[in-house]
């Protein structure tokens, strides 16, 4: 089953009834009618509408496909009345399944009591009102009887834009042979300079001519941010230890997710704005979480351009839901945004799996109980399936329909039937006001499939049916397969995203789409695309006809048809895939999902070499330079056509931006006893490093430095640096004086505001300058309560606290894990924390002044329990580092971040251990730890 698939089958009622629909079918000559069709279809309908009828108001809570599977399990549906019934609820050996609570708060109690009830977290929404959790099935009639919960859904799942062979589909990876394989890649990986190239550059890079448009304009991506979101990082060492990627990715914390299409997104962006900062968040957690998380690398990470390859299937087509929404606030803030158009297929194509247009009554009831088949015939006839091809089993499809979200009072269902007539699957939630306009189901394996959408109760409206990276055909027994342009959907299709479709780089797709396909475009690698450059034919085609505002009002009240609406031209434009990276599954990377980032780089080349350009002009420069592919003009294939940097920027201008920044400063002291240490009374010569990261000679440097306290004073003040050329640095010293009543051992921490000439300037950072003479006696404050438990899969964790006393502020730190005797034994009471899988693992230590570092972030694989480790800064080598062949983990590392930071404000108080697993099936407890602090000795 593929991953789709497997997610959806967390979240769609798949009723396997085996029964006729009268009315809408009737058996094939020479087929054999199942003995009274009309009679049992109806019965087996009336069973379900029964069931609904007879639910508890807590069961009204619940998504019915819950209801149903609990029902089922207690023995309450007759095996008789429904000899087929499968709710597709997939319930773990332990009994438990992944919902979405729905609340009227979300705080510590309500997160208390769902604990309390055997959930674990996953992710507590407080701004939307929602909390994915996993808990015990037979606790969901209980969660959804209190009062403040308002529903209990399952996850819709989502699909990325990543294309792999569809008969070729990879078996489920276990937790440990994961970690196994990362680790194999890390001992394998040259080692080699930050400052190098890199082993593998994509494709792309040639193919846009960004290596072309690099050399000629001396742009690299300076001055820019640019963020990818996609399933994980989990090779993110392994490729910058190849120098594909650089030291110093900005992963939001706890956001690394779990895979590597982040990774080789990552890479492609780095191989054409290698200067550029870079940035990542798991998009896979949820749809509330990837809508967090957009705005988090905004409005947190400060990140340019954001870029991902992912849509929900819950995301409606006809208005901006809560990605969407996401999005449209980050680029009113001045960001970019660019997305995946999907792999869905296309019409130019024939490979499109969607129909969308009005609803069209064709007259026929279905069976026993209320509705109308929809009309998918647009002539004289009357057609009310939609049959699919032999390739489109076991695919997602939706059908969504011109209602606003959480408002929808008119009921559409969606059916599938097979070869011979029967039902295999339907979705027939109800709409009664409040809901979403939504039905999703999954294909069956057989051939021969067909859809029907029917209008249970209400109005007429715009509907759209989508089997995503499925198609519909002509069927052998005479039925015409119809297909729309507009599978374009969600937040990609947001206003002013931009939305990326693909063109292959160098080699064509190694296989068909489907069976009996024409053979796939090639790329012009090692040339550069051209307007005789071929679209994917996977890639997917818009428009997308909007009805409503992002807060459900129409934009065209009254009229909910397909003169109703707005339309909007996506995809916007097309960019390379079939590319190479480090990373063997993707070698080649095909799909929009590598499309995607490279149209975001070749922004990023423009903004590095034009600071401050505006949405509109970004959007000219990439459109107004594209080159048109077939057929002539815009089109909703490929958009405005192939982007290529080295066109971009003749048409936008680019200048090397000069970009400096502060070093880290040397101090010397000038006065006093003598010895190496600045002390209260004392002065000293700071001299401090200004260095230019960036491409172009920076000219009129001045820096100016102001101290945090006012009995530490810096003079002068300012000082001129003159020019530095780019990659260069120049030094100026400055003195520091500390007054007689300085605090001891307090760091001063001093503002640097760096001014020249360019619009990067000015820029502003921090730098620490240690004072006083550290004491030799070193103070340990071990913790004496009990074992902690720390929840599984949970990202709020477990906390264990110290308090610290009588030390001031202090000159070293370093932090243990403690333990009497290391083994790798489950639940040992003898280490500092037994847990069966420390690769699941975060932990953070919080200082009394509320800074956090670190300390481990999913090192570590497969081994168990950490016993007498010691993080310090001082460490050869990182904790990242260590492998699950060295479990149980012992011995001296360097943490995540550095501990200094913790030391910039006095050490007594509270200080907080907090322990977070983030992958389910593995538990342990905090038993053991303490911190070693060492003051100063008195001036």
């Amino acid at each position: 089953m593929n991953a789709f698939r497997r997610t959806l089958r967390r979240s769609v009622t798949v009723f396997a009834i085996g029964a006729t629909i009268v009315g809408l079918t009737t058996p094939g000559a020479g087929a054999k009618a199942p003995a009274d069709p009309e009679s049992r279809a109806f019965a087996q309908i009336a069973a379900l509408q029964q069931l609904k009828k007879s639910m508890t108001p807590a069961e009204r809570k619940l998504d019915s496909r819950l209801a149903v599977e609990l029902r089922k399990r207690g023995g309450k549906v007759a095996a008789s009345a429904l000899p087929k019934l499968s709710t597709g609820i997939e319930v773990s050996p332990s009994g438990t399944t992944e919902v979405q609570v729905h609340a009227e708060k979300v705080g510590d109690d309500l997160l208390a009591r769902l604990r309390e009830a055997g959930a674990g977290i996953r992710f507590p929404s407080p701004a939307t009102g929602t909390v994915l959790v996993e808990a015990p099935l037979a606790a969901l009639p209980t969660i959804a009887g209190w009062s403040d919960v308002t529903g209990v859904n399952v996850e819709h799942g989502l699909i990325s834009g990543r294309q792999t062979d569809p008969d070729r589909e990879p078996a489920a990876e276990s937790k440990e042979a994961k970690a196994a394989r990362i680790e194999k890649a890390v001992r394998a990986a040259p080692r080699v300079a930050a400052a190098a190239a890199g082993s593998v550059v994509s494709e792309g890079d040639r193919t846009h001519a960004a290596d072309t448009a690099r050399a000629r304009y001396r742009v690299t991506g300076t001055g820019v941010k640019v963020c990818a979101l996609s399933d994980g990082v989990d090779s993110l060492a392994d490729s910058q230890a190849t120098g594909d990627l650089p030291a110093d990715v900005d992963v939001l914390p706890g956001q690394e997710g779990s895979g590597d299409e982040g990774t080789a997104m990552l890479e492609i962006i780095h191989d054409l704005v290698p200067n550029a900062r870079l940035g990542f968040a798991t998009a896979f957690t949820s749809e509330v979480s990837f809508a967090e998380n957009i705005r988090a690398l905004r409005f947190t990470a400060g990140c340019d351009i954001i870029v991902d390859d992912v849509v929900y299937y819950h995301e409606s087509p006809f208005q901006d839901g809560l990605p969407a929404q996401a999005v449209n606030a980050v680029t009113a803030d001045g960001a970019f945004y660019f997305s995946s158009a999907g792999n869905e297929g296309n019409t130019l194509d024939g490979t499109s799996g969607n129909w969308e247009g009005d609803f069209v009554d064709s007259g026929r009831g279905v069976g026993k109980f209320a509705g109308t088949a929809h009309d998918f015939d647009p002539g004289p006839g009357v057609q009310v399936f939609n049959p699919l091809s032999p390739n489109s089993a076991d695919r997602v499809t939706t059908l969504w329909w011109a209602d606003p979200l959480l408002g929808s009072a008119n009921d559409y269902d969606l059916y599938l039937l097979d070869s011979a007539g029967n039902v295999s699957g339907f979705s027939q939630d109800v709409q009664d006001g409040d809901d979403d306009p939504f039905e999703i189901l999954a294909t069956d394996s057989g051939s021969g499939q067909r859809l029907a959408a029917v209008k249970f109760a209400g109005a007429d409206r715009y509907f759209q049916l989508t089997v995503f990276r499925g198609r519909f055909v002509d069927s052998a027994d005479g039925l015409k397969g119809f297909s729309t342009p507009g599978v374009s959907r969600g937040h990609s299709a947001a206003e002013r995203a931009f939305s990326v479709a693909a063109t292959p780089a160098k080699d064509p797709l190694p296989f068909d789409l489907e069976d009996g396909d024409p053979p796939n475009p090639a790329g012009p690698y090692p040339d550069v695309h051209t307007r005789q450059s071929k679209p994917e034919r996977f890639t997917s085609d818009g428009p997308r006809r909007i009805f409503f505002n992002a807060d459900g009002t129409p934009i065209t009240p009254g009229d909910f048809s397909s003169t109703g609406g707005t339309v909007r031209a996506k995809p916007d434009i097309t960019a390379a895939d079939g590319v190479s990276t480090t990373l063997p599954d993707f070698t080649p990377f095909f799909g929009t999902s590598a499309a995607a980032p490279h149209a975001a780089a070749i922004a990023a080349l423009a903004l590095s070499g034009n600071p401050g350009m505006t949405d509109a002009e970004i959007r000219a420069a990439l459109t107004g330079t594209a080159l048109d592919l077939a057929p002539a003009g815009y089109d909703n294939r490929s958009g405005k056509g192939v982007i290529r940097a080295d066109l971009v920027l003749r048409n936008t201008g680019a200048t090397p931006q000069p970009l400096v920044r502060a070093g880290t400063p040397v101090v010397t002291p000038t006065t006093g006893d003598g010895d190496a240490f600045l002390e209260p009374g004392e002065q000293a010569t700071v001299t401090l490093p200004a260095t230019n990261v960036g491409d172009g000679t920076a000219t009129g440097v001045n820096v100016v430095v102001d101290s945090d306290d006012p009995q530490a004073t810096l003079t002068p003040r300012s000082r001129s640096y003159g020019n530095i050329a780019a990659g260069a640095s120049k030094s100026r010293d400055y003195t520091l004086k500390l007054a007689a009543g300085y605090p001891l051992g307090r760091p001063v921490t001093l503002s640097v505001r760096i001014t020249f000439a360019g619009v990067l300037s000015p820029t502003n950072s921090t730098v620490v300058v240690a004072t006083g003479q550290p004491s030799a006696t070193v103070r340990d404050f071990a913790y004496s309560g009990p074992p902690v438990p720390i929840p599984d899969n949970d990202p709020t964790g477990a906390a264990a606290t110290v308090d610290v006393s009588g030390v001031g502020y202090a000159s070293s730190l370093t932090f243990s894990i403690d333990g009497t005797a290391c083994s790798t034994d489950i639940a040992s009471p003898a280490v500092g924390i037994d847990h069966t899988f420390v690769g699941d693992l975060i932990g953070t230590l919080t200082a009394p002044g509320g800074r956090t570092a670190t300390l481990f972030s999913r090192s570590g694989g497969g081994g168990n329990n950490l016993c007498q480790v010691v993080f310090d800064d001082a460490a050869a080598a990182p904790f990242a580092s260590v492998l699950s062949t060295s479990a149980p983990y012992t011995g001296t590392w360097r943490p995540d971040d550095p501990l200094a930071s913790l030391r910039v404000s006095p050490a007594d108080g509270t200080w907080t251990f907090r322990v977070a697993d983030r992958a389910r099936a593995d538990t342990g407890s905090i038993r053991a730890f303490a911190l070693h602090l060492t003051g100063f000795e008195p001036a």
